[in-house]
């Protein structure tokens, strides 16, 4: 019995296969992704799901109102001689509490993604190691950016007139500097701690005291002298003062010396600490 001579589609199989083999070789692998391009990446990856969990906005919407709304009608007679009066000292202050506050829920959104497994495929890709982090701290920054453009909003209708505009756009930077290194210590929280709620009470246990025991709503020279020493000594005293400053049109070049100095020591202490929980978890 004869033997079928081979089709065309056979005879070319081998050459197709040794040529697809050749062109996967001879192709060059892509660039592994920079620094930057991935902790962008991971930011986009926050600010996308801010898109689609609206709900996220309330605290840098809502809850700034309320507690410029709050502070000022409750405390401005009492303290000022009317609302309009308070305003000019709270607003800058109320700003700084307002922003420093949200900075936990870094930790809490950390915190979810190991509880959902997220982390375990971030750790198997080929990038920076930290850029997961810093993409967590720039998707918040444009929640702090967004907070402090909804209080300053809000300030303006119930009469705060600050004397610089560039010092406002200053103080926002100098919030938003401050802001991006505070929150180091909620990832160190988040990757730490076992449980979002674990987190958000060391977080409230911990800001409480750092906003409230500072010059946010009243000046420290009305306060006890024992007081007083923390109160001077407190690094959210040092930033409000420095934002109050500037809005004011002043150069409060202490106050903004100081505040840098606690950014860096916290990126500083911080970040190593988080970059080595994040390689352990």
């Amino acid at each position: 019995m004869s033997t079928a001579a081979p089709t065309e589609t056979q005879d070319l199989a081998p050459v197709r296969a040794e040529s697809l083999a050749e062109l996967l070789v001879s192709t060059e692998r892509p660039r592994r992704p920079g620094a930057l391009s991935t902790s962008l990446t991971f930011g986009w990856r926050a600010v996308l799901k801010i898109k689609h969990v609206p709900e996220q906005l309330f605290d840098v919407t809502a809850f700034p109102v309320m507690m410029v709304l709050m502070y000022t009608y409750l405390f401005g007679g009492a303290l000022a001689g009317s609302p309009r009066e308070y305003i000019q000292y709270l607003l800058p202050g109320i700003l700084v509490m307002s922003v420093v506050m949200i900075t936990m829920y870094t930790g809490v959104s950390v915190n979810t993604d190991i509880e959902k497994g997220v982390f375990d495929r971030f750790r198997s890709l080929p990038i920076w190691r930290p850029s997961a982090m810093v993409g967590y701290l720039l998707g918040d920054a444009l929640r702090y950016a967004m907070a402090s453009a909804v209080m300053l909003a809000v300030g303006l209708v119930l009469g705060f007139r600050p004397d610089s505009a560039v010092g406002v756009v200053l103080g926002v930077v100098l919030l938003l500097v401050f802001s991006f290194a505070f929150s180091w210590v909620w990832t160190m929280f988040g990757l730490l701690l076992r449980t979002e709620k674990s987190v958000m009470g060391v977080s409230m246990m911990m800001l409480f005291p750092l906003t409230f025991l500072s010059d946010i709503f009243v000046k420290p020279e009305t306060m006890p002298g024992w007081l007083q020493a923390f109160v001077n000594n407190n690094p959210i005293t040092h930033l409000a003062s420095a934002v109050r400053g500037l809005m004011d049109g002043d150069r409060p070049t202490a106050e903004i010396a100081w505040t840098l100095g606690w950014a860096g020591v916290l990126v500083a202490v911080f970040g190593p600490v988080t970059m080595r929980l994040y390689s352990r978890k």
